[in-house]
């Protein structure tokens, strides 16, 4: 255990290459793939950081400009999310989440209760993250521990059922792939939600613009490169900038439109030959049975939808977060994640931009109302474990992820908040979930098992 919480404390740029780069030499994969395929992703995390910084970078003072000029100021102060993960592998909680994770995800796939082997070890910081604020808030290990696994089954189910249509919407690249990511998942019920009342309206459900068509309808103007550019100067023309400044912002966010696609490739180029191996690994010892390889849904994070959406709605969500009845969130050093809200959102409204917007919108607001209810747990555990990481003069701090997931709300509430009901409620959910999910896996093997019985055999 000493030497996978050393290796999660070199970060996921240094992590990553070395867990994969194991893995593959266990499945077979040979050493020198195994060396290219754990550097591609190792590359593809040093390239996405870079560019997220830069995002980061020169949203950061655009947004903090618009704060001031429109007196935005709310009471809890955004922090960001490695605030969040110091506080996941800051406890005991943490400290196991590897093992732990690991475990239930091995005994799931021998009840046949999930299909995804989750291999997206980085990400298992979601997991720490709700089990140490409930460890925290209940001074308990156990019931720690107990949320965690809780939203471990959770994320597991909800990637499960998500891959079809990943692998539908995104293309072959993502053939037994799924996202196994809890932040991701969580939006899945915002996304049919608000796709099921679209259907309804006349007229909004006609409303159908992709990326692709949004360039095919307007031409230069749909292009990412363009896009890129318009929402930076209209940012810039929100935060007041120079008209110089303001076109800076224009260049820089349309290079992240562009850069962005182009690295997400690389964790393609370096987890493919993982997932094909795996694939081939599970059908010669696992006949009949089909199973999804987890992973990082930076693998897809680079569509052209997402990257729109995301940029149009950080003024959005800012001006949001003022009328919000109840809220005292605002989405600051976080921002530049917000493309982390879609990856599992376009598979389910197709990529088309409206309703994606408006998914994103509707899943914001619950997030920021989530971020404010979780503000007292999260500072709480800030203080405890990393308290320098809390400006001087803040009584409050949250982050978007993953404090602004509704799952990570109603998991701690029903932990840790409702005395023995609570738990007992959400077990049983779970557990339903589980027998679902099974129900599901067995059909689909069952249906599969019956197609291949009643192929022709041909003689020779």
């Amino acid at each position: 255990m000493g030497v996978i919480n050393y290796i999660m404390s070199l970060g996921a740029s240094v992590m990553m290459p070395i867990i994969f780069f194991i893995i593959g030499v266990l499945i077979g994969l040979g050493p020198s793939k195994s060396l290219k395929s754990g550097l591609s992703v190792g590359v593809g995390f040093v390239g996405l950081n870079v560019i997220t910084q830069l995002l980061a970078d020169n949203l950061g003072p655009a947004v903090n400009s618009m704060v001031k000029i429109y007196g935005l100021h709310l009471h809890t102060l955004d922090i960001g999310w490695p605030a969040a993960s110091a506080v996941a592998f800051g406890t005991q909680v943490g400290a196991i989440i590897i093992p732990l994770g690991l475990g239930i995800n091995i005994l799931m796939l021998l009840t046949k209760t999930t299909q995804t082997l989750d291999i997206d070890l980085w990400n298992y910081w979601h997991f720490a993250f709700i089990g140490s604020i409930v460890s925290i808030a209940t001074h308990s290990f156990l019931w720690g521990a107990f949320a965690a696994i809780i939203t471990i089954i959770i994320t597991l189910v909800g990637a499960d059922r998500s891959q079809k249509k990943v692998q539908e919407f995104y293309g072959k690249d993502m053939e037994g792939i799924s996202l196994p990511q809890a932040f991701c998942v969580s939006f899945i019920p915002f996304a049919i939600a608000v796709n099921w009342i679209i259907e309804r309206i006349p007229g909004l459900n006609k409303i159908d613009f992709d990326a692709k068509k949004l360039q095919k309808r307007f031409g230069i103007l749909g292009d990412p490169i363009l896009l890129g550019v318009i929402i930076g100067i209209i940012l810039g023309l929100l935060a007041r900038y120079p008209m110089a400044k303001t076109l800076q912002l224009g260049i820089i966010l349309s290079a992240v439109m562009v850069l962005i696609p182009k690295i997400t490739g690389m964790f393609i180029e370096g987890l493919s030959p993982i997932s094909s191996r795996s694939q081939e690994l599970i059908s010669k010892h696992f006949k009949g049975r089909s199973f999804n390889i987890g992973m990082t849904p930076a693998l897809v994070i680079g569509h052209p939808t997402t990257l729109v959406v995301s940029m149009l709605l950080v003024p959005t969500i800012l001006f949001l977060s003022v009328i919000v009845p109840g809220n005292e969130f605002l989405p600051l050093a976080s921002l530049s994640g917000l493309i982390y809200i879609f990856p599992l959102v376009l598979p389910y409204t197709k990529g088309n931009v409206l309703r994606s917007f408006l998914v994103g919108l509707v899943s914001l607001i619950f997030g920021v109302l989530s971020a404010t209810f979780l503000a007292s747990i999260f500072t709480k555990a800030v203080q405890i474990v990393q308290s320098n990481l809390i400006p001087a003069g803040t009584s409050s701090v949250a982050s978007i992820d993953f404090a602004a997931s509704p799952l990570a709300w109603v998991v701690y509430e029903f932990a840790a908040n409702l005395t023995i009901i609570g738990p007992i409620i959400i077990a049983v959910a779970t557990l339903a979930l589980m027998i679902y999910n099974r129900r599901k896996i067995t059909v689909a093997e069952n249906t599969t098992k019956a197609s291949v019985s009643e192929q022709p055999v041909v003689h020779e």
